[in-house]
């Protein structure tokens, strides 16, 4: 009995039930496809692909030793991890809202250390951001400055965010390239071989441009812009009244006797500069993420606000490490320029493993350009550009990507193809270079030269 009123109720629904989820199903799709249409901001158009994400799939499906991405897989020094480690069970405090702008601490400790650098006299609270890595600070000052049509400069070889950012603040990115000139007969290259033609930078300032990015010590080339360099760029930024973004979050990893000089620090630049840099390049503590921008007060009030009104505020766990990393450059503040100074120590070790590197590449036929600074070096790969030209991939691919892919599969090495850092009109014009990341513990560099030995007996075959 009850099974046929069941069977009776169901006919009897089934009908208005049915009409009313087609209904409702209907709008669902019309909606879904309504709302594919509006999605997506303009400012996203054209920035949705990143070879990044790639090249990291790639070198986790094969057996590699991963020379590609630009972090340390070794420990931060003993006085870092000792200060993380007291801020974490320190202060109960950092577990709860600090000031918006930076822990007081930190925020105090980077105005003093850099601001004799920097021949300023820094207040903690207008001169100083603290911000989520160098990568926030990048941000947050491209989206406080950059306007609808501004045109902003860029330097290129560039570290590959700069052109997405000025994009999705509205603005349009202007390159100048720079371009290498040949070593002497028998010698390698240098990051210094690649100079900038000062009539070329001058072409590319007009009445509309905003900025002029700049990078040094530079991703991915290593080059260390000289005094004389950075005085052309520092003059015609004031010529034509332009802002400087100048990322430096290499600048205590330079080698061979070079000295980093901060554009801030120039006659006449402090008032239209933005310096950014980065804890997790200072103290080889990448995932750290604490980053910071200082500048002119009229300036970094604007970014404030793209702070204040963004994230407002680091999580909780960032304090924490931002505890730790103002006692670090407090510890630095003690022994600069002296003996226990990890920015003379790191650099010493990381120049070991550069040379290492540059001899162990050499042996299979690669040839490095010897970097004055960074965490990277590049070789020149023309030489298997003319002996196999014709490796895997889209006809349009530059060749470096198609040789990095090769090289990962076929050599278990993971390097990250140049092109990749020039704009879209050059990336054929310097599809011959591939860069590899030397800050690296020892084993990984042995691991290294066991997969080139194997390679270069290959090569002897």
């Amino acid at each position: 009995m009850f099974r046929r009123l069941a069977v009776i109720s169901a006919h009897l629904v089934w009908p208005l039930w049915g009409r009313k989820a087609a209904a409702s199903l209907s709008r669902c799709l019309h909606q879904t496809l309504t709302m594919a249409k509006q999605l997506p901001a303009r400012r996203l158009n054209g920035i949705d692909h990143n070879p990044w994400v790639e090249f990291v799939r790639l070198a986790k499906e094969y057996d590699v030793v991963n020379l590609g991405q630009g972090f340390p897989d070794f420990s931060p020094p003993d006085f870092a991890v000792q200060a993380f480690q007291q801020a974490t069970s320190g202060d109960f405090m950092l577990n709860q809202y600090t000031t918006a702008f930076g822990y007081p601490p930190l925020t105090k400790i980077l105005a003093s250390f850099f601001g004799k650098l920097l021949g300023q006299e820094l207040d903690p609270l207008k001169n100083v951001l603290v911000t989520v890595g160098a990568y926030g600070a990048l941000f947050t000052a491209f989206q406080a400055l950059v306007d609808e049509g501004d045109e902003v400069i860029v330097i290129e070889p560039a570290f590959d965010c700069y052109e997405p950012m000025t994009l999705m603040a509205g603005g349009r990115p202007v390159f100048v390239t720079l371009r290498p000139s040949p070593a002497p007969k028998g010698q390698l290259e240098s990051s210094n071989d690649w100079q900038l033609d000062p009539t070329e930078l001058a072409s590319k300032f007009t009445p509309r441009t905003k900025a002029l990015v700049l990078n040094t010590p530079n991703n991915p080339l290593g080059k260390v812009f000289s005094k004389t360099e950075l005085e052309l760029v520092a003059d015609l930024c004031q010529q034509h009244d332009v802002l400087c973004i100048s990322d430096e979050v290499y600048q205590w990893l330079v080698y061979d006797g070079h000295q980093h000089v901060s554009i801030a620090s120039l006659p006449g630049m402090w008032g239209r500069t933005l310096t950014i840099g980065s804890a997790g390049k200072s103290f080889s503590a990448t995932g750290w993420k604490v980053g910071w921008v200082m500048g002119p007060d009229n300036i970094m009030k604007h970014l404030r606000t793209v702070h204040q009104n963004s994230i407002f505020h680091c999580p909780t766990q960032g304090q924490v490490r931002r505890a730790a990393v103002a006692q670090c450059f407090e510890r630095e503040q003690q022994h600069f320029g002296q003996p226990g100074s990890y920015f003379l120590q790191l650099p010493r070790a990381m120049q070991l493993n550069r040379d290492h590197m540059i001899h162990s590449l050499e042996s299979v036929g690669l040839k490095p350009l010897i970097p004055q600074g960074s965490y990277f070096l590049i070789a020149d790969i023309s030489d298997f550009k003319s002996k196999m030209p014709n490796l895997p991939g889209a006809v349009d691919e530059p060749y470096d990507r198609r040789f990095a892919k090769w090289m990962i599969k076929n050599k278990g090495l993971v390097a990250i193809p140049v092109s990749i850092f020039f704009s879209q009109p050059h990336r054929k014009d310097f599809d011959h270079y591939i860069r590899f990341c030397f800050v690296k513990d020892e084993a990984t560099l042995q691991a290294m030269d066991e997969r080139l030995q194997k390679w270069k007996r290959e090569l002897q075959l």
